[in-house]
């Protein structure tokens, strides 16, 4: 059975549990990260040496980084659905999945650090105001997209969907003032009715 390494409240955990809800995949999940440590003994470090979560191990096959994890499993049991057999279809869903990880979530992280896990006391709002407007700009790029189609990378659910489907989760229930986006909330509202984004995306930020 596959294993997934990681605290199940890692925004890159979650990105492997939805696929394998989706692909309605048995796992064992262990955690590992935050506050259950774990991530820097010599048996973690020598299946990722980066130290971070989540690895998979599938009959003794190791992966690690969130996305290629999720590509690898949807190329082994989702192809022609949730992993895309058009190239071009393939190629948008993981440009998504790229600019998440290279754009997104670097104007996220001291957005979500700073309102989520820093005492109001301590919070550096200059800061935090300046990557939540930066944020904003790279989420209405996103929405100007959904504007004309179903899910990111056309009329079907893919791969493509799943990292940001969580960063909007969290974009549109962070304790911030933010914009206006229909067109990500619609697509948002609509992931909202997938059992896997309930069970795994769908909580309370920590």
């Amino acid at each position: 059975m596959l294993r997934i390494l990681g605290r199940d409240t890692s925004s890159n955990v979650m990105k492997v549990l939805w696929a394998c809800a989706e692909l309605n995949l048995p796992f064992d999940r262990e955690d590992i990260g935050g506050k259950h440590g774990g991530n820097d003994t010599p048996d973690f470090m020598a299946l990722n040496p980066n130290g971070l979560v989540p690895v998979i191990i599938d009959d003794g096959f190791v992966s690690w980084e969130s996305n290629s994890c999720v590509r690898y499993l949807a190329a082994k049991h989702g192809a022609g659905s949730l992993y895309p057999q058009d190239l071009q279809t393939r190629a948008t869903a993981e440009r998504w999945m790229d600019w998440q990880v290279s754009t997104v979530s670097p104007a996220m992280i001291p957005v979500f650090r700073g309102m989520i896990r820093t005492k109001p006391e301590d919070r550096d709002m200059e800061n935090i105001e300046k990557s939540r407007a930066a944020l904003s700009e790279k989420m209405s790029i996103a929405n100007d997209t959904l504007a004309d189609r179903s899910y990111l990378a056309g009329d079907v659910f893919t791969i493509g969907d799943i990292p940001m489907g969580i960063a909007a989760w969290r974009w549109f229930n962070l304790p911030i003032e933010r914009e206006d986006y229909p067109h990500l909330r619609r697509w948002c509202d609509d992931l909202s009715g997938r059992p896997g984004y309930q069970t795994h995306i769908m909580r309370p930020l920590t």
